[in-house]
């Protein structure tokens, strides 16, 4: 028997358990408290964020059940007729429920003439009607559908709140992260608390014992080692051309995500300029980085190498590689616009 995702069983079931979406979650709960229900809704947000959780949170805190919440994938049932079909079914009374509400998935997919069906319930729908349409591409929806709609714009979390949420998690599944492994798991969750927690049962499925380290995250996932981003970093202080090719090189060779590396070099040599040019700032670093971590690139602070200059030729990069035929081409030819000679 399948196990069941750890994003479904995770899924928050009350305003409250929901992380990082203030903006929406309080004006709903006000909604809720004032009995000052709308009757459309449009939750806009890239994918992974809690739309549809949130939607169906709304639907129990205003007493809609099971039997009267109806849930639809506008990107399948996108016609004319499936927009008819659920119109008609509008204006029957709520099973058991005072209110009957209609979750609208990725709805920006629905055809023109689906619009155009849809538009007239919209604007006079029956009192027990709620609809909550979410959209991963709010730009597609019509403006004449927005006007109609109370609009809440759902935020990507940080990566300290992604990185929380994973370790809270991994707590209650019977795991600890280590900061640096919860770290590389928001990573690789770009910023969608879906993809960071399908990135953690990656990693707890092939974990052994209860204690999750940094290493084994690299090894789940095939993202590059911090060993190899400190080979670049060293070569880098050191003012070493060849040396830091060779890292570069290393890295392509192992199939590693160049793009990944290119994010972790740029984040060691933000930490290493901080470090040296804002010592204010070097306790929040060292709790953020870790002990090991901020004690390694502190020996590289100290080398004078790394300037902005440094930073800016990866910035470069990164905006580069994107396009690159070959990924590690744009991180060579920072090197070699960095040490010409």
């Amino acid at each position: 028997m399948a196990h069941q995702s750890l994003y479904r069983t995770h899924r928050p079931a009350t305003f409250a358990d929901v992380v990082g979406q203030d903006q929406v979650t309080r004006p709903l709960e006000e909604a809720v408290k004032s009995k000052k229900i709308g009757h459309a809704y449009l939750f806009a947000g890239s994918r992974g964020l809690g739309k549809t959780s949130i939607a169906r949170i709304f639907a129990g805190a205003i007493d809609c059940t099971e039997n009267d919440l109806y849930e639809i994938d506008a990107a399948s049932n996108n016609s004319v007729e499936d927009i008819r079909a659920l119109t008609d079914g509008v204006y029957t009374l709520p099973f058991a429920s005072p209110y009957k509400v209609y979750i609208l998935d990725e709805v920006h997919m629905l055809s023109k003439g689906a619009w155009n069906a849809f538009l007239k319930t919209l604007e006079e729908p029956p009192a027990h009607a709620v609809f909550i349409l979410a959209t991963t591409e709010l730009e597609k929806v019509p403006e004449t559908v927005q006007s109609r709609c109370q609009v809440f714009e759902f935020k990507k979390p940080t990566r300290a709140v992604l990185a929380e949420m994973v370790s809270a998690v991994g707590k209650k599944e019977g795991y600890t992260l280590e900061a640096d492994a919860a770290e590389l798991v928001a990573m690789l969750g770009d910023g969608s608390y879906r993809d960071a927690l399908s990135v953690l049962q990656k990693v707890l499925a092939g974990v052994d014992g209860k204690k999750v380290a940094r290493e084994a995250v690299e090894a789940a996932t095939g993202a590059p080692k911090l060993e190899q981003v400190h080979a670049l970093i060293s070569a880098l202080a050191a003012g070493e051309r060849g040396p830091a090719l060779a890292a570069v090189e290393s890295v392509a060779k192992s199939g590693a995500d160049m793009k990944l590396f290119l994010e972790l070099v740029l984040e060691s040599l933000r930490s290493v300029l901080l470090l040296r040019y804002a010592p204010e700032l070097r306790a929040s670093l060292q709790s953020e980085l870790g002990a090991d971590e901020s004690a390694v690139l502190e020996k590289f602070a100290a080398e004078k190498g790394i300037t902005h200059a440094t930073l800016l030729a990866f910035l470069t990069a990164a905006d580069r590689i994107r396009y690159a035929p070959i990924p590690a081409l744009p991180i060579e030819l920072a090197v070699l616009e960095l040490f010409p000679e």
